[in-house]
């Protein structure tokens, strides 16, 4: 026995039925049945018997407006996008915090996927058999959560120590970093090759709660989107079904732009906010041991995506189909589409048979079949889907292109603060402002293409191809677009050295330095750095105080010609003012590349 829906109520033979009885025959006056009579067929109208209100006394809520519900899950999408796209911003700062290598972060990224892909094929499955918005409201709970679980390594591990080199009792990259002489030198602390396996078991219990985390994003993001879309589809207007749509994919690419904009403003604020050591921290924002609060953003994002699961539990399983199209789209479909146009060019027609073959494929029987069934039929219309070969070359291509986007989207701000030597906030406000931003205007502008030139799939498949040649073409350059690698006093080989005196120069033979220790300092008149004050010889420092920050000089350095100050930190890049250039053209790829979006979702289609 089914369960009683709303939509019943609203059925055209209902009102026929009460039409009829108030009218009665011709020759008496109008009649009002008894309450008897209203009972009676109440109970015959309604599904399994039982009596259904008269539709008069049903008053519906404000969640039963479709409008509503594109408003909700364009808010809740674009909250899904920045809490998962907020790892990609942080990625080179949770590498730094934790001794991640790329390898390794890379795949902590792509695991927000595993639990999308393993669980994404079921969804056509129960889709027509669940409450599709409560699940929506479930899955976004548990992308909450996820989120929330995100930033547990930070409060069960150590407060960060940005020089491995200083003890316990000493301020972090003060005299422990200076040149003092071999025989009074203060025994060196643990480097960071000896360290215990304990330390080493912690790390690996955070990264994999990580893990855990990222799956469990996945997995809440299952029905997010395929749930939604189908709701919209199935209850609003069929004229308004892809303006709706149009206006949640365009909200919804907002959210990786948001998420690098959150990233910018969270990676300025130091990690351990929270637990600020008593004297402070000497560190900038431009020093290379900086570690930003990169928790944070999950903290924000997180409470985004609770508060917008909230009203899904409110709207109902089914709601009346939309009855009236959008007057401003009837006002613009009128003036853009002439009557000739619309009889030769209407996607809705069909020929008489295509209409009873959709109704015997797989999408009209999948909801009559059992779990078990419909996992034995999957391989077989998988099979007879993929031999289709317009269908097949273009997922061939999506893959391309979702290949090339997902490592781009995640390693480009750190490549960004590499290779021109900036922040790791400037790189991910750069990006935030300038790809997606170009990213959306691909995708409507290809929309905008597809119906102004009214192309079919030959038209289509060309426009594909001209984007990605265009693509290609503005790509080249980006590889004669780069700066020179920093000059390393011990690292970068000069030419006719002996690795043994470049290592361990003669000027430092009386320091005792540790070979691990990292509290880069930059000779501004050879444009050297050197990876500590020790290394370069310098036996004192000095703190200059300015209007808003203060500068850390090292003297008395014996390793720098005529034994000139150092400057704190690394040498400031002489090309850093390229990385605008770079990006704009990695934008303007990136939106040439998303014009084939929706072109190739019409090839799809056809």
């Amino acid at each position: 026995m089914q369960p009683c829906r709303s939509q019943p109520y609203f059925t055209q033979p209902l009102f026929k039925t009460k039409m009829e009885m108030k009218m009665g025959p011709a020759s008496e006056g109008p009649q009002v049945p008894d309450k008897e009579t209203k009972a009676t067929m109440g109970t015959e109208n309604a599904p399994g018997g039982k009596a259904s209100p008269d539709p008069q006394d049903v008053q519906p809520s404000m969640f039963h407006s479709i409008k509503l519900f594109v408003l909700c899950h364009s808010v809740l999408q674009l909250a899904q996008l920045m809490i998962s796209g907020y790892l990609k911003s942080s990625i080179s700062t949770v590498e730094k915090r934790f001794g991640l290598s790329s390898r390794t972060s890379g795949l902590l990224a792509s695991f927000n996927e595993v639990g999308n892909t393993a669980l994404i094929v079921f969804v056509s499955y129960f889709g027509s058999r669940v409450h599709r918005p409560r699940l929506i409201g479930c899955g976004a709970i548990l992308v909450s959560l996820a989120g929330l679980l995100m930033t547990l390594p930070h409060f069960i591990s150590e407060p960060y120590r940005y020089d491995s080199t200083s003890p316990e009792n000493t301020p972090q990259d003060f005299e422990a970093s200076l040149c003092l002489p071999t025989a009074s030198a203060s025994a060196p602390a643990p480097s960071n090759a000896n360290c215990s396996s304990s330390t080493e078991a912690q790390h690996l219990g955070l990264v994999g709660i990580m893990f855990v985390a990222q799956t469990l994003l996945g997995v809440g993001g299952v029905p997010i989107q395929p749930f939604g879309i189908s709701y919209i589809d199935d209850f609003a207007h069929n004229s308004n079904s892809p303006l709706y749509l149009g206006i949640l994919f365009a909200v919804t690419m907002m959210g990786p732009g948001l998420a690098f904009g959150l990233g910018s403003l969270m990676l300025r604020l130091y990690v351990d906010i929270n637990r600020m050591p008593e004297g402070g921290i000497s560190l900038t924002i431009k020093d290379p041991r900086w570690v930003g609060a990169w928790w944070l953003g999950f903290l924000i994002a997180a409470g985004t995506v609770a508060l917008a699961a909230i009203p899904y539990f409110f709207f109902p399983k089914e709601m009346p189909k939309e009855k009236h199209e959008l007057q401003f789209r009837r006002k613009v479909l009128a003036v853009t589409d002439s009557p000739a146009r619309k009889g030769k060019d209407s996607p809705t027609e069909q020929r008489p048979g295509e209409s009873t073959k959709k109704q015997d494929g797989p999408v009209q029987i999948a909801p009559n079949l059992t779990v078990i069934q419909f996992i034995k039929v999957f391989p077989k219309v998988l099979l007879q889907t993929l031999r289709h070969p317009t269908f097949l070359l273009v997922v061939l291509s999506q893959v391309c292109l979702s290949s090339m986007a997902a490592g781009m989207g995640t390693f480009l701000p750190k490549f960004l603060e590499r290779q021109f030597f900036i922040t790791a906030s400037y790189a991910n406000l750069l990006i935030g402002c300038l790809s997606f931003p170009s990213i959306i205007v691909g995708i409507v502008v290809g929309g905008v293409l597809v119906k102004r030139l009214h192309l079919g799939p030959v038209g289509c498949s060309v426009l594909c191809l001209l984007g990605m040649l265009l693509c290609l073409f503005f790509s080249l350059p980006l590889f004669f677009i780069g700066c020179p690698s920093h000059q390393i006093a011990g690292i970068i080989h000069q030419p006719g050295a002996q690795p043994g005196l470049e290592l361990f120069p003669g000027c430092m033979e009386s320091c005792s330095c540790q070979s691990d220790g990292f509290n880069p300092v930059c000779d501004p008149s050879a444009h050297v750095e050197y990876i500590t004050p020790c290394h370069a010889g310098c036996s004192s420092r000095v703190v200059q105080d300015a209007l808003d920050k203060s500068q850390v000089f090292y003297t008395n350095c014996s390793c720098v010609a005529g034994g000139n100050p150092v400057l704190a930190g690394s040498c400031d890049s002489t090309c850093s003012h390229l990385v605008v250039p770079f990006l704009l053209l990695v934008s303007l790829g990136s939106a040439l590349a998303c014009l084939t979006h929706t072109p190739s979702f019409l090839l799809i289609l056809s």
